[in-house]
């Protein structure tokens, strides 16, 4: 089996986007393929590095985690540089807090979105107020909270 993508494969990626817990067998129902194929493809799939890991999706409401919000986060370059930092340091130390999900690099007015998931307000003040805008490099922050 060659190492270029082809539909199949991204059928059974599609396939396993969204149901991770499938068996070969489910997959190749769906796909429409042999169980031996989707097998073999998987395998391929992962040598290629193109499946990292697979994952659940957790409803964060029933652990409790009922505040999201997105933090749109503006850096000042010049103070990262003058304390020979880069914004990737800075997307690296946002995304190790508390309550962080996920953190990206964007584009446009904003440097770096990040995602939180906390308890309560009370929590997402602290990870805000006392974490995130008081780290070098932070200039200005923009908060999102998620409704639904």
């Amino acid at each position: 089996m060659e190492d270029k993508i082809d539909e199949k494969d991204i059928t059974i990626l599609y396939i396993l986007e969204k149901h991770a817990e499938y068996t070969v067998r489910q997959i190749a129902k769906k796909s429409l393929l042999a169980p031996t194929t989707v097998h073999a493809r998987i395998k391929k799939l992962k040598k290629l590095g193109v499946i990292k890991r697979y994952t659940i999706e957790i409803d964060k409401k029933k652990i409790g985690k009922k505040i999201g919000a997105y933090v749109m986060i503006s850096v000042d370059l010049k103070s990262l540089k003058e304390k020979n930092k880069t914004q990737y340091d800075l997307y690296e130390e946002i995304k190790k807090l508390p309550g962080v999900e996920r953190v990206n690099i964007v584009t446009g007015g904003t440097d770096l979105i990040a995602r939180i998931r906390v308890t309560d307000m009370e929590e997402f003040d602290k990870v805000l107020m006392e974490k995130i805008q008081l780290l070098e490099g932070v200039s200005k922050t923009q908060t999102m909270v998620i409704m639904h």
